[in-house]
């Protein structure tokens, strides 16, 4: 894969440059800057690579990380040609062209292979002496997680607020916690790293995900192809194979 991927962390801030080389040894004339959420990190790169091969010359670099985190970097002036947001209420802080809703996502309990804490529901995650990990409430998957807590009467005592989604995952998959609420296509993802607990009240909390150019982008033209092939058929084809509904 030539696309770069940089994960954008809210405190650390590491970033991570991933297969820079392009085809036959040479740069890419042009590089494409995406911010995308977390969550869209393994169809993004899919995309990534089929829209690099339709484009000689152009070099698509990611970075994900949770959307409040993008949208602070992108309002200090980090330079971005795309941003595709978890949820509408982040994007609307962004000054930019009309965004288009693309697919969408649905909270879902992830737990470690052979659910060592025995979590059944929703209810289980308020009971005492599981560790439960959930999205900071700034973060969209945060505000899910707290739109199914009010919706559901129960009280959560979360061990930790992560700033991504992806953060909560990691947490399931190395043990750290009992469950996390993830979206459906994280748990998909993560595999048999995971166990996936469907509950009614997600229906409560579904995040739309909008995705538009960025306002000074160097490359509009590119970046509203990018944003063509995403929306497209093609695009919600990959989306459909990673877990994501329509918008």
């Amino acid at each position: 894969m030539r696309a770069r991927v940089r994960l954008a962390g809210a405190a650390s801030g590491v970033v991570l440059a991933l297969g820079a080389a392009g085809c036959g040894g040479g740069d890419a004339s042009t590089t494409l800057v995406v911010y995308a959420a977390a969550s869209l990190q393994a169809p993004f790169e899919e995309l990534g690579e089929q829209f690099e091969a339709a484009h000689e010359d152009v070099e698509v670099e990611f970075s994900f990380a949770g959307s409040s985190t993008l949208v602070a970097q992108l309002q200090e002036g980090a330079p971005a040609d795309v941003f595709a947001s978890a949820d509408t209420a982040t994007m609307d802080r962004l000054t930019s062209a009309e965004p288009v809703d693309f697919a969408s996502n649905t909270l879902m309990i992830a737990v470690p292979a052979g659910n060592p804490a025995h979590v059944r529901d929703l209810a289980s995650l308020a009971r005492e002496g599981v560790d439960l990990v959930v999205c900071a409430p700034e973060v969209p998957c945060g505000a899910a997680s707290a739109k199914v807590e009010d919706s559901s009467g129960f009280t959560f005592a979360p061990v930790s607020e992560e700033q991504s989604v992806t953060d909560v995952l990691t947490k399931v998959t190395s043990g750290e916690a009992d469950a996390g609420l993830v979206y459906v296509s994280d748990v998909r993802r993560a595999g048999d790293a995971v166990e996936g607990i469907e509950f009614a009240e997600a229906a409560d909390a579904v995040n739309t995900y909008p995705i538009t150019t960025v306002d000074g982008s160097a490359h509009e033209e590119l970046g509203q192809e990018f944003v063509d092939l995403v929306t497209g058929g093609a695009g919600l084809a990959v989306l459909d194979e990673y877990g994501f509904a329509e918008a």
